[in-house]
């Protein structure tokens, strides 16, 4: 290598919306390929992109939402700041 360090970025990605109805799915054919692009339905901005090779077993897509767009809630806060809707949607640690 020539003294430059190699970045490796990785974007969180998950197996469908958690409310499909806050996203919307574009066709974006920029960059020389073609891919969906996720939106907010709320604001219009960019999310990220879904792509077709996601685990078979959960639907087979992989949505890679960049993290600058997520707000992480602790499970321990998730209902004091009006998530406790979604708390039977995680996983036991």
């Amino acid at each position: 290598m020539n003294g430059r360090m190699l970045e490796v970025r990785q974007t969180p990605s998950f197996t469908k919306p958690v409310e499909p109805a806050h996203v919307n799915e574009l066709r974006d054919s920029s960059h020389g390929m073609v891919r969906i692009e996720v939106r907010s339905s709320h604001g219009d901005s960019h999310l990220g992109h879904v792509f077709p090779d996601g685990p078979a077993e959960r639907g087979g897509l992989r949505y890679c939402i960049n993290s600058a767009s997520l707000r992480f809630v602790h499970r321990d806060d998730m209902a004091a700041q009006g998530y406790e809707t979604y708390l039977d949607q995680l996983e036991d640690s």
